[in-house]
């Protein structure tokens, strides 16, 4: 694997300085194939960047990671400028992949062809949780730990973990912490006896913050982005053998019924979590938990691309871009 970190223009969230810096990398990128002696078989971009044609000859691959135009305000970035990357990546692709079959829908809508590819886990790193150092920096009252891992943000809907807190379970929130006030409540919830947020940690450190928890939470607000969304979160949760309780995503539809709770309201989700709490440690439920977790790793994932274009490259000339329109 080589690493290439590009350098551009200043300023680049600015329209003409953003097809500078885009031209730039696309050079970078040709210059640095020659550099090694390499050929791409196909490019892979996992956003909106204007990338997808910087190698000419090789298949580009557009991997719809979550819905960007949904996401637009919670990057910062006007609207309408996603949906025109959008638009034109769509266009250039000739294997479309999708996160959710949420955004699946709606890009046939739009006239393309996507295959779904869900989010993975890294099923190994988490296979041995029980036997993991507990985190010495977690201070939390004995009893039972409901867990978030991952950023503290406008994704979640904090009367969920509120109505938790409120049951005397510990939270523990492992994961970038925003400003308080730009996730409303949060300070209020963190000032809570019982409620430890440790900030950013390390990927490698995770198993140790999994060892204190019985539960994990995937308590996202219901909006369009996280509709389109697979919650990375709750294949590691059930990767590590915890239990899970998930706000009511489409995702879900995608795991094996009865792994992961669901509810819709904050009193509902707080009394999943009890439930959960009760079956945390079955030693059959946490190996059906991570068996379904198997079947979702980042190495089968891998797999799935590869064959994709393996199969387009092997393909009569002209044909991917043809199953394209």
């Amino acid at each position: 694997m080589v690493r290439l970190t590009a350098t551009t223009v200043p300023g680049v969230s600015r329209v003409v300085l953003r097809e500078v810096a885009a031209a730039q990398c696309r050079r970078a990128v040709r210059a640095a194939l020659d550099e090694l002696g390499a050929k791409a078989a196909a490019v892979v971009v996992a956003g909106t960047a204007d990338m997808l044609g910087c190698v000419p000859g090789a298949l580009r691959v557009f991997y719809g990671t979550d819905d960007f135009v949904a996401g637009a305000s919670l990057m910062g970035v006007r609207t309408v400028a996603v949906q025109r990357a959008e638009r034109r990546q769509l266009a250039k692709a000739d294997i479309v992949l999708a996160v959710s079959e949420t955004l699946c829908r709606r890009w046939a809508r739009m006239g393309a062809d996507p295959v779904l590819l869900p989010n993975g886990a890294d099923v190994e790193a988490m296979s041995d949780v029980e036997h993991a150092e507990p985190a010495g920096d977690v201070d939390l009252p004995t009893g039972p730990v409901a867990g978030v891992v991952g950023h503290l943000s406008e994704r979640l809907d904090l009367e969920m973990l509120t109505a938790v807190a409120d049951r005397g379970i510990s939270l523990l929130l492992v994961g970038p912490t925003p400003r308080t006030a730009r996730l409303p409540g949060l300070d209020r919830l963190l000032a809570r006896p019982g409620v430890q947020a440790t900030g950013a940690r390390a990927f490698a450190a995770l198993p140790s913050y999994y060892r204190h928890m019985d539960v994990g939470l995937t308590p996202y607000a219901d909006t369009a982005f996280n509709r389109a969304s697979f919650p990375l979160k709750t294949l590691e949760y059930l990767a590590a053998g915890l239990p899970v309780v998930a706000t009511d995503l489409p995702a879900n539809a995608a795991l094996q019924p009865g792994l992961v709770r669901v509810a819709s309201t904050p009193q509902a989700f707080a009394d999943q979590v009890v439930e959960a709490i009760a079956e945390a440690h079955d030693p059959a439920l946490r190996r059906a938990r991570r068996l379904e977790a198997a079947e979702h790793s980042w190495k089968g994932r891998a797999t799935q691309v590869l064959d994709l274009i393996q199969g387009a490259t092997a393909a009569p000339c002209g044909t991917a871009r043809e199953r394209r329109t």
